[in-house]
């Protein structure tokens, strides 16, 4: 331990143990526990109590009978229980009959203390930390404390009940830890008696008829198969598993949610991979949960590595049958096919649907929740029902805008449940997005961009709808398959897109600003996409859409004018801009772009358009767009005096990324090559190098970079000394600042780094000169300047030493008031 921590201790400690003192908050005392638990596992915990007998003091204080308040009470439990995890400070411990104080019955345990949940949790905690060794068993065995664990499984708040349960597990895995491990083929009779006492506790929980009990008992069960994987564990579910199937035969199945985690965990296990009666126990328990239930479980052995097949026919048959159930409403085409045999709409699943309408949303959302995690996933069912899934999606999507026309009673109170269904809606077009990756028939595919392009047209559609529709719209753009020999789009996608487009052009013009960000996000991508695409590039000129996009550079809402500049980015880059043709433009000159969104940089009042102008303007230049090449010089000086004066640390970061493109341009650096990388990178020759060093002081570069260097903001700084770095590598093998040209004169570029590092702004007096900067470059340690900035910004004020100090500060024991705010 630090020497200057252990001379605050002793202080920190008395204010602890008087109840008089007001006590730190439970955050404190959290980061305190935290750091003796990082102490204990670096060293000897009985050295560091003799280090400091403070801590002792304190443990015994908590022994008196005095109105310590509950968190401090919690505190000492915890402790004591992280101290005697090491068993040689156990034994030191117990010498005094101290931990029997602490955790029995004479201590908080048998106080009014007790009714605290905090001190309950914290009593378990402790147990938790402690139970390491064999002495830490016999001690819980001596101090009877396994009832006192069993009744807190019960307790009334749900942390202590769980803690119960998980300290159950831990000093079952502890009992078995030994004897049981030697001896494999251990009759559960031969146990050792602590390990009896709980495997019976649990067993009679589970033959109880109360539904708390059952699922304290499953709880056990499932920590304990979840991170034991023993031999012993097999000889247990052997035990068990009788009682666990007999959940089934009753109605409802109590503790349903739990057994599909103990099943889960159980069929996890390698040890009980091979046993026959769990797969058994799993496909019954797929067929008597109801299908809310059964939805998690056939998702998690539709998961497992290894299974047998026929179960995993069923979880599939089991996923699908709300899906099914939607098919036969639809009035889809008899038996489904493709669907996997025996996957049909169950009558109790159809009863469930049309129950009510949160049981029908909830079932329809988890299924497509469900099959969407399947489908990226290398064990997925093969031959995987692109087809049925896609149908069922679309059915669904239909249901909710009513424009299905059903022909059966189900079909119709379905129509009823799901119309005008947000949540269910932002379900399926996740759902469709994802089933993007497989195609499907041509017939499908059409319905299926019909369908996204009624979502998209629907008045009745809400923002999160159309967003929803415009994701999924552009997944399926972007899976169509291309011509052969033309980089043009296929008809199908053509078609869409002159049917999208007059759709975009109103959606941009919506009341609604979540409607306008989206659409203007949508149009970006299209055009980031597709914009070198003939057929593309003749829809959108034909439009209205570019003009309506630069008209949002003006929006009243910050994201959508962010978003504005991103899709005029992407446009000019294309060459996408509208020309305009009006007796205000003659000749249908354009508007510069160029000079509207440095506007924005510089008088936008919110962040979010001025980094997206940055991030703009960062493409522009490392693409080559035709306003920028004109004068790179001129651009970039503009650009970084601007960024150089932003408060929005993201800006003056991306005015870094901007200047580090530059830099790699003038320098001659490789577009492939990383800035970044570990390896060094080319290095210039001296003649290049000094031009470039002109141009990088004619754009005042450096003076951006040496200022960003001591930047309030750490990212800012970061990026500032990766920067200069890299310039340094590259005119490293120069040597000496005569190589690339003459001596230099320092003064005014140290004066200004002076200035800079003590915070404050302004240019320098006179221009830097190249060669003044390379030799300033030379004098800044920019390793341990990037070292420093490596490290936690907070890392002093979250040393323990500043922890102590501030919790002696609240109190007022300490002289100076050194107390640090993190």
């Amino acid at each position: 331990m630090d020497p200057e921590c252990s001379k605050l201790l002793p202080a920190l400690c008395a204010v602890l143990a008087d109840p008089r003192q007001p006590v730190a908050d439970d955050t404190c005392l959290e980061k305190l526990l935290d750091w003796f638990k990082t102490v204990t596992e670096a060293g000897s915990s009985v050295l560091l109590l003799q280090e400091n007998p403070c801590l002792v003091e304190l443990l015994f204080q908590v022994l008196k009978p005095q109105d310590l308040s509950s968190g401090v009470l919690s505190f000492s439990l915890r402790l004591a229980g992280i101290l005697a995890a090491q068993e040689n400070c156990f034994q030191y411990l117990q010498q005094g009959e101290l931990l029997r104080g602490l955790f029995g019955e004479s201590g908080p345990l048998g106080r009014a203390a007790w009714t605290a949940p905090t001190v309950r949790s914290g009593w378990i905690h402790g147990l938790r930390s402690m139970a390491q060794h064999p002495s830490a068993l016999h001690f819980l065995v001596g101090c009877g404390v396994l009832g006192t664990i069993f009744s807190l499984q019960e307790d009334p708040s749900l942390f202590v009940a769980s803690a119960a349960g998980q300290l159950l597990a831990h000093i079952l895995a502890l009992c078995m830890r030994g004897q049981a491990e030697e001896h494999p083929g251990l009759q559960a009779s031969d146990w050792p008696t602590c390990a009896q006492q709980i495997v019976d506790h649990v067993e009679e929980s589970l033959r109880s008829t109360g539904s708390p009990q059952v699922t304290q008992a499953l709880n056990v069960l499932s920590t304990t198969f979840g991170h034991c994987h023993s031999p012993w564990t097999q000889a247990l579910w052997v035990r068990l598993s009788p009682l666990v199937a007999c959940l089934l035969k009753k109605d409802p199945v109590p503790a349903a949610h739990s057994l599909v985690d103990l099943l889960l965990s159980a069929a996890r296990s390698p040890v009980l991979s091979s046993d026959c009666g769990l797969w058994e126990t799993l496909a019954q328990t797929l067929s008597h949960l109801s299908c809310m239930q059964a939805g998690p479980l056939a998702l998690g052995v539709l998961k497992l590595q290894a299974c047998p097949q026929t179960l995993r026919a069923q979880a599939f048959g089991v996923l699908l049958q709300p899906l099914a159930c939607v098919l036969e409403a639809a009035a889809q085409a008899p038996g489904l096919p493709g669907l996997p045999a025996g996957t049909t709409g169950d009558s109790a699943v159809v009863d469930a649907l049309l129950s009510s309408k949160s049981t029908c949303v909830g079932l329809l959302c988890q299924t497509l929740a469900h099959v969407e995690l399947l489908q990226p996933m290398p064990q997925r069912p093969s031959p995987w029902p692109q087809a049925p899934l896609l149908g069922a999606a679309v059915a669904i999507l239909r249901f909710c805008s009513g424009s299905v026309a059903p022909t059966s009673d189900v079909g119709s109170r379905l129509c009823v449940i799901l119309v005008g269904c947000v949540r269910v809606q932002r379900a399926a077009l996740d759902f469709l997005g994802t089933l993007a990756q497989g195609l499907g028939p041509q017939e499908l595919v059409t319905q299926v961009l019909a369908v996204l392009l009624e979502s998209l047209k629907s008045p009745d559609s809400s923002p999160t709808v159309l967003k929803k529709a415009f994701q999924a719209t552009l997944r399926w753009l972007r899976s169509s398959p291309q011509p052969s020999g033309c980089g043009d789009m296929d008809p199908h996608s053509q078609q869409l897109l002159r049917e999208l487009l007059p759709v975009l052009q109103k959606r941009l013009c919506s009341p609604c600003w979540e409607v306008r960000d989206s659409g203007l996000e949508f149009l970006a991508q299209l055009a980031g996409r597709w914009g070198g695409q003939a057929g593309f590039r003749h829809a959108l000129l034909a439009s209205e859409v570019p003009e309506l996009a630069e008209q949002l550079l003006r929006d009243p809402e910050s994201y959508v004018r962010a978003s504005a500049v991103n899709a005029m980015g992407q446009l000019a880059s294309q060459g996408l801009r509208a020309t305009p043709a009006s007796p205000e433009h003659p000749g249908g000159q354009q508007k510069s772009l160029l000079l509207d969104l440095l506007h924005i940089l510089s008088a936008d009042s919110e962040g979010f358009p001025r980094r997206a102008v940055m991030q703009v303007f960062t493409e522009w230049l490392r693409d080559g767009h035709a306003e920028v090449a004109e004068d790179p010089e001129q651009f970039v000086a503009r650009v970084l005096q601007v960024a150089s004066q932003d408060l929005d640390w993201e800006v003056r970061a991306q005015g870094l990324e901007l200047a580090l493109v530059f830099l790699a341009q003038t320098l001659g650096q490789p577009a492939s090559h990383c800035p970044y990388a570990v390896a060094p990178p080319e290095v210039a020759p001296p003649g290049q190098l000094a031009q470039a060093l002109q141009a990088l002081c004619r754009v005042r570069l450096f003076e951006f970079a040496f200022r960003a260097l001591f930047d309030c903001d750490r990212p800012v700084a970061q990026k500032s000394c990766d920067l200069l770095l890299f310039l340094r590598a590259r005119a490293a093998p120069c040597g000496s600042p005569q190589e690339v040209g003459s001596s230099p004169n320092v003064a005014a570029a140290e004066a200004a780094l002076q200035r800079w590092r003590a915070g404050q702004q302004g240019q320098p007096q006179e221009d830097l000169e190249p060669e003044a900067v390379m030799a300033v470059l030379r004098s800044v340690d920019l390793e341990g300047l990037r070292g420093a900035l490596a490290e936690s910004s907070d890392h002093v004020e979250k040393s323990p030493r500043s922890l102590l100090q501030d919790m002696l500060a609240t109190v007022g024991t300490l002289v100076e008031n050194e107390a640090d705010c993190y």
